[in-house]
């Protein structure tokens, strides 16, 4: 079967025939097999809402996927792949070449649709195909195959609408219905609206879990005997949770924590303007295993949660590590010193972004960081570092091997007096150009494979920065770039 586009006679003849619905329809039984995804296409693009009704139906394939179309489905369009779901699962007595086990709304099997029906045929789900469903939502007829949605959803107030439709279109046949989502996403803090979406899912199907905006500590009460049943979780993302953390009392925190320790997958945890109590850092984080990523930003932080951090066994074996926006200025760096000497084997990525950092602090972690042996990525943008001090910093990162790029801060030097607490604006041109110049050497110096950058200026609210290189024939080069995220681990 050929991957290209079908021919222009081929496409002729699809497009004759699907002008008359009623005649296309009843070709569908002496279709040939191979030429299904071809004419799928057709009757999706042009708007044939009857023809995909029907071709849903009789699919003979395990999987229909939708999400690697060209376009996603209108509202029009999924309410027609829902009523040939709706007269599929009616058939009590099917032909055996109706084979659709699967809808797939993801963009998971690229040119999926190009490549042929051979490739087609092979898609499959063996892992949750086979697998009892777990929560209380789910019950099962014995005998009867469920049919399978694969989507990633995103719970707020303002929901699409074909997702909102599919959702209410799942709940009402739930005991025929499971609806898998591998990324879900709750941007809303009604404890109501939660708990209706979880206890439609399939809870083991969910690998990346994001919570934010939740306002009342009553949001997380309800989520967390949720926790235990995504068995398969394994990012695990709370952001603006302020008011939320802070008021969720600590015998909640307690059972919040205990359903994250049975998360024996997850590897990644991500913690933005979330605002815990001096009581709720400790529970949550203790229960955890160890963690492969740890992202902490815009929290308030003391140095009590940071020693805290540094003897926690989920961040002993830490690849990946960014603490962003946290006030340091003030703080012993014996805790960050230790949290990173847990790392000195295993980091691959270290972010100390925006931390207020100061010459002293960093002249104690220098020998630490220097044993970072397999460090890859080093970020250290928004620090107050002297001119010295930065020196110093490049010759011991221009001893790490693995080490490829590089952000650091320009220095203070580079501002007046004035400007300092305004450097998320701007540095001094004239004397960042004599900080530059100073620079130019020791830039060289670090080699080809290395690539050095300073931060003059940062937005967290956009993710931009701008940031001077040296260019191979000693020009700086001022570029604007986003800010650079963590390593994504493969899910």
């Amino acid at each position: 079967m050929s991957t290209t586009a079908p021919c222009s006679l081929q496409l002729v003849a699809m497009q004759s025939l699907l002008s008359n619905q009623s005649l296309a329809i009843s070709a569908l039984e002496d279709l040939p097999r191979l030429s299904f995804p071809e004419f799928f296409m057709e009757a999706y693009a042009q708007g044939h809402t009857e023809v995909v009704k029907a071709m849903v139906k009789c699919w003979p394939f395990p999987c229909l996927p939708l999400g690697d179309l060209t376009r996603p489905p209108d509202l029009g369009t999924m309410k027609a792949v829902l009523d040939g779901l709706e007269m599929l699962l009616a058939t009590k007595e099917r032909p055996s070449h109706w084979q659709l086990q699967v809808v797939e709304l993801r963009k998971v099997y690229p040119n999926i649709w190009t490549r042929g029906y051979h490739s087609m045929a092979r898609i499959s789900h063996p892992g949750l195909l086979n697998a009892r469903p777990t929560g209380s939502g789910h019950s099962q007829s014995s005998g009867e195959q469920p049919l399978w949605i694969f989507m990633d959803l995103t719970i707020d107030r303002f929901q699409n609408e074909w997702q909102d439709y599919l959702v209410q279109w799942a709940r009402k046949r739930k005991q025929r219905v499971q609806l898998c989502s591998r990324k879900l996403q709750i941007l809303t803090g009604s404890a109501s609206t939660v708990q209706k979406a979880l206890l439609l899912l399939r809870l083991d199907s969910i690998q990346e879990l994001g919570l934010s905006k939740f306002s009342r500590g009553g949001t997380v009460k309800t989520l967390a005997p949720y926790l235990g049943y995504m068995k398969n979780l394994q990012l695990l993302s709370l952001s603006r949770m302020s008011a939320s953390c802070y008021t969720c009392s600590p015998k909640d925190s307690c059972k919040f924590a205990a359903h994250l320790g049975q998360l024996h997958h997850l590897q990644e945890l991500h913690l933005h303007d979330v605002l815990f109590s001096s009581e709720n850092m400790p529970a949550i984080l203790r229960s955890l295993k160890p963690l492969k990523t740890f992202s902490l930003s815009l929290c308030l932080l003391t140095e009590d949660n940071l020693r805290f951090l540094s003897l926690c066994s989920c961040t002993s074996q830490l690849k990946h590590l960014r603490l962003r926006s946290l006030l340091m200025l003030h703080f012993s760096p014996e805790p960050l010193q230790a949290l990173l000497e847990n790392g000195t084997h295993t980091l691959e990525t270290l972010a100390l972004e925006d931390c207020d950092i100061t010459d002293s602090q960093l002249s104690a972690l220098l020998p630490t960081l220097s044993r970072c042996s397999l460090l890859g990525f080093f970020s250290f943008y928004g620090n107050r570092l002297s001119v010295a001090s930065l020196h110093n910093l490049l010759n011991h990162t221009a001893q790490l091997s693995h080490l490829t790029r590089g952000i650091y801060p320009a220095p203070l030097e580079s501002y007046s007096v004035l400007d300092w607490w305004h450097r998320h604006i701007h540095a001094d041109s004239w004397r960042f150009a004599q900080v530059r110049t100073g620079l130019s050497q020791m830039f060289r110096e670090m080699g080809p494979n290395h690539k050095v950058q300073i931060c003059t200026r940062f937005d967290h609210r956009t993710d931009r920065g701008q940031f001077y290189s040296l260019a191979p024939d000693g020009s700086w080069v001022l570029t604007q770039e986003a800010l650079p995220v963590l390593s994504p681990l493969p899910l």
